[in-house]
């Protein structure tokens, strides 16, 4: 049979050698021989035993509450509940992936914005989220849910459509008008997004846009200004006019 010292197990299983002697001297995992000086040797049944140890105390579990697992649970149900947990942490992980990408995406649409309006634009995005569901059919809610930018998440549509809006924002801080060369291109790059968002199907885009011109607080979406908005019709008028 093959045995393995302190330093061994503690080098192998990157645990100390103090939280082993403790392991002992609380019989929570005893080596299976010492020879005359004292000095533990540790047989694969221990440390098959560790593993199951460490696994629970991956799960934050007491050592009391470990001590009388042990016996209880088998190897694969040990298992689940560290696969269990380590999906729990997932989520979380997600989530706190998600919101901080919220963040990112509210201060890049507005650099200037103070941690009060901040609070109030997420708990409005919290608890009006996807009204704007309840406004299309089946087959409209997939597409849009799979296509749509989202400020979740930090992909290259919503940080195109990101840009757009900030050089709205501009051009009418600069009371430059939408019949504009600015506002040409500004209606060429949202042409150009809204075929890859809506795939070429203009009745959903034309019933999404009506949709977007409602209040947040109806639909759950990003509140973007009248002016915003008017800018974005004007220009697109002034596109459809004057394009080759």
């Amino acid at each position: 049979m093959n045995y393995w010292s302190t330093g061994e197990v503690s080098k192998q299983r990157n645990i100390s050698n103090r939280t082993l002697r403790y392991y002992d001297q609380i019989k929570l995992l005893t080596p299976s021989y010492k020879d005359d000086y004292g000095k533990r040797y540790y047989s694969e049944e221990d440390l098959f035993k560790l593993e199951k140890i460490l696994i629970l105390k991956s799960l934050s579990l007491p050592l009391e509450d470990i001590q009388h697992l042990l016996d209880q649970l088998s190897y694969k149900q040990i298992l689940i509940s560290h696969y269990n947990h380590l999906q729990r942490q997932l989520t979380e992980l997600e989530t706190s992936i998600s919101n901080t990408s919220t963040l990112i995406n509210l201060v890049s649409l507005e650099e200037t914005l103070s941690w009060e309006k901040l609070v109030e634009l997420i708990d409005q995005s919290k608890q009006s989220e996807k009204k704007w569901m309840d406004f299309f059919n089946d087959d409209e809610k997939v597409h849009l849910e799979n296509n749509l930018p989202n400020l979740s998440e930090n992909d290259y549509l919503t940080a195109q459509y990101i840009n757009l809006i900030k050089k709205i924002e501009s051009c009418i801080t600069l009371t430059i008008p939408p019949e504009s060369v600015e506002g040409y291109q500004i209606a060429m790059n949202l042409t150009a997004l809204s075929k890859e968002t809506f795939k070429g199907d203009a009745q959903l885009e034309n019933k999404f846009w009506e949709i977007r011109k409602l209040s947040s607080e109806e639909t759950g979406l990003f509140p973007i200004s009248n002016e915003v908005l008017e800018f974005v019709e004007r220009s697109m008028d002034f596109f459809s006019k004057n394009k080759d």
